[in-house]
């Protein structure tokens, strides 16, 4: 995602907050197929450019290999620094980021695989 007005719209969507990093989704209206996009961004109130662009890459990277796992196919995603983005260890920050996806994931369908006829039996 590149244009503020798609920033700005996931707004209004669900947020969820960890200490390394703060999540916004939003379903695309219209293309439920699709595969999700991100954005990143990072305010001046975490540090210089030198610093906010450290905490966009590091945000890309989790991004890059959490989304296509964790990540609802037609969803938007804004991925927002915190303070402690840049120098949070790099497994906590993809523990936050991974919980975030978690969390804004919709439930899922109780009746579909928790059935007890339907569980697997683990040996």
């Amino acid at each position: 995602m590149k244009t503020r007005r798609d920033f700005l719209r996931l707004r209004h969507g669900d947020k969820a907050a960890r200490r390394g990093v703060v999540v916004q989704a939003m379903v695309r209206s219209g293309d439920d197929d699709g595969p999700p996009r991100a954005g990143f961004t990072a305010t001046k109130k975490i540090g210089n450019a030198v610093v906010r662009n450290r905490a966009k890459r590091r945000l890309r990277e989790a991004a890059r290999l959490l989304l296509p796992e964790y990540g609802q196919p037609g969803t938007d995603y804004v991925f927002i620094a915190r303070a402690a983005t840049p120098e949070r260890a790099w497994q906590h920050l993809l523990d936050d980021t991974r919980s975030a996806l978690i969390t804004l994931a919709p439930p899922r369908d109780a009746g579909a695989d928790e059935t007890p006829g339907n569980r697997a039996i683990q040996s």
